[in-house]
């Protein structure tokens, strides 16, 4: 597709170059290069050439550094010409003002003069310029392709405007005996939500690795992941057995085994409750914070969203983001016995991230929410207002992930690397939703999210247990 408006890919780039200076920045990376390379603008005397490949990854970080100041300069200027809406301008002159402070202080960094209590200011100050680019993309898109006036009338949470889709057909169970026994296990295997096993396991998976230590042993590791597992499969069979009606109404839902009758509902919450003990039962084997934290993960998902926030609030998806958030406090708890300053930083970026993957799936399925009577974002407040909302979540997103390198010591170039070459893929798609507006346009923003998140905690794996 050819975006017809050259600042939102100028602002893009811009963005993620800066994201790049600050992320790698934050990680153990750069903070061993930058003592191979002490003087400014170059190393030793200040025009010495590096002598080691440390001396030239911080020299190539200050290179860059030019490159990506010269790309804002660009997206000002753009800006200016084309008389951009003036958020926008004041946003990017901001950031260009800011620039050459951040560069003064990296100097400071580099030449050891820099008092110990000013050591977070050129990170900060990164932080700054990338989210005042950020604020200008997000401002000059809907500018450019929003409309203000899309949001409804008026929406009654629990309540539909639309037709029920016809029902589905009744299973074409086989007669046979073995046929039958396979078709029965897939309907309880789909009521585990098995796709969202592996992602909610890596998370907790990262967050062992990154805590590290005398606990990190592959009883620890193993016994977690599989409980983890389970809590997940009990949660997603509760979650079916309390939206079983509504599941009816809706096309994505309406073949699932309890809408279709395939599974009894006794037996389905008989299944959930025995995947619950389960759970807990190994949960507890590792320690007893982490059965708690297990317990809590599955009653949120099962009660506190799906029977209260999901069809009550339009910010069903924010908060419930805490559901995917709590993995990563279970996996450091795993290991530590305690929640830790690590952990709450991991779960703070999937809490984050939760929104500006689940906004997609929103827009594409808007007409089956609101069939089904569910307040979310573009149902209650418009699909302009989603789009902003995934842009800023988007950010946030990547601000805790630095906040991440800059607390955890592991994390180094390929974190770095990973963020930002995947994050800018995942931007792109965003910005292509924005202009196509499309079914499709939102499907691939929402596949797009999940390799970022996905290649980000292996990352964070890797690094975390080579080093």
């Amino acid at each position: 597709m050819n975006i017809p408006d050259r600042l939102p890919a100028v602002l893009a780039a811009a963005a993620m170059g800066v994201y790049l200076l600050v992320v790698v920045g934050a990680t153990t990376s750069l903070t061993e290069a930058a003592t191979a390379c002490g003087g400014w603008p170059a190393c030793g005397n200040g025009a010495a050439l590096p002598a080691s490949t440390e001396g030239w990854i911080a020299l190539g970080h200050r290179v860059l550094a030019v490159a990506v100041g010269l790309l804002v300069a660009l997206s000002a200027a753009l800006a200016w010409r084309d008389d951009a809406d003036r958020r926008v301008t004041a946003a990017l002159l901001a950031a260009l003002a800011v620039y050459p402070a951040q560069a003064g202080v990296g100097a400071l960094v580099a030449l050891g003069d820099l008092p110990a209590p000013l050591a977070s200011a050129h990170l900060l100050l990164g932080v700054g310029i990338f989210g005042a680019v950020l604020a200008a993309l997000a401002w000059r898109l809907e500018s450019v392709t929003g409309e203000p006036d899309d949001a409804p009338d008026e929406f009654e949470p629990g309540t539909d405007g639309l037709p029920p889709v016809e029902e589905a057909p009744e299973p074409d169970l086989p007669t046979t005996t073995l046929p039958r026994l396979k078709a029965t296990a897939a309907a309880y295997f789909r009521l585990m939500k098995p796709r969202l096993m592996w992602l909610l396991c890596l998370v907790a998976a990262a967050a062992m690795a990154l805590a590290g230590g005398s606990g990190f042993t592959p009883r620890v590791v193993a016994a977690t992941l599989v409980s983890g597992a389970l809590a997940v499969g009990a949660s997603g069979t509760f979650n079916h057995v309390f939206e079983r009606d509504v599941d009816k109404r809706m096309q994505r839902t309406s073949d699932r085994p309890l809408a279709t009758d395939l599974v009894p509902v006794s037996h389905a919450l008989a299944f959930g409750g025995l995947l619950t003990l389960v759970s807990l039962g190994l949960f507890w084997r590792v320690n007893p914070l982490t059965a708690a934290l297990g317990l809590v993960a599955i009653a949120f998902y099962s009660v506190v969203y799906t029977l209260v926030l999901k069809p009550n609030t339009v910010q069903n998806t924010v908060i419930g983001g805490a559901a995917g958030a709590l993995p990563a406090l279970i996996g450091w708890a795993a290991v530590t016995g305690e929640v830790g300053g690590g952990g709450l930083l991991l779960a703070a970026v999937i809490f984050l991230w939760t929104p500006t993957h689940f906004y997609n799936l929103a827009l594409a399925y808007k007409d089956d929410y609101e069939r089904g009577g569910f307040p979310m974002m573009p149902v209650v407040r418009g699909e302009t207002a989603t789009r902003r909302h995934i842009l800023w979540y988007f950010g946030a997103t990547l601000i805790a992930a630095v906040a991440l390198a800059a607390a955890v010591d592991p994390l180094g170039a390929l974190y770095a690397v990973v963020g930002v070459v995947v994050g800018a893929v995942f931007l792109w798609t965003v910005v292509r939703l924005h202009y196509e507006q499309t079914e499709g346009a939102a499907f691939r923003a929402f596949h797009a999210s999940n390799p970022y998140l996905g290649l980000l905690l292996f990352a964070v794996v890797f690094d975390a247990l080579v080093v």
